[in-house]
């Protein structure tokens, strides 16, 4: 099923997402949903509050690997810098933004595995983008600057 992503302004990305609290099959349609809608809209992550289901679920997909994080948590974090960043929920917005160069996340896999990575570059700054919709918060709240048209 694709689903429609939801725009700023919209209150459910304005909500704290609970944790899931069963992985079965319903939760792993729901990530193949996200992926799929999120791979139609040209997104390189999405997180389940963007398409209206505040649950702490996030999929990213990067040099054709998919991670799908279920309740994710950033256990430790290295350096700064500032990148320009957009969203599937702010079209047409781009801003840039401080983030963390590196972080060490830990999660459960799509079968209820605990796992923890280590990431860097562009992976880092995705995992963290997509943990702030889980927590209401869009890009454009941290933003530094933002600007209309293409990523600079």
């Amino acid at each position: 099923m694709i689903y429609e992503v939801l725009k700023a302004g919209d209150p459910v990305l304005k909500k704290i997402s609970a944790p899931v609290e069963k992985i079965d099959r319903r939760i792993r349609r729901l990530l193949d949903d996200m992926h799929a809608t999120m791979l139609l809209y040209n997104g390189i992550g999405l997180a389940a509050p963007q398409i209206g289901k505040n649950i702490r679920a996030v999929v990213i997909e990067l040099d054709e690997k998919r991670y799908d994080l279920i309740n994710p948590k950033i256990l430790k974090r290295e350096g700064k810098v500032i990148d320009t960043e957009g969203c599937l929920s702010v079209p047409d917005l781009f801003g840039e933004v401080e983030r963390s160069e590196k972080v060490e996340v830990e999660f459960l896999d799509r079968y209820g595995k605990h796992r923890k990575i280590w990431t860097e570059g562009l992976l880092a700054r995705c995992v963290q983008h997509e943990l702030d919709h889980l927590d209401g918060q869009l890009f454009i709240d941290i933003a530094q600057s933002v600007h209309r048209g293409e990523e600079k």
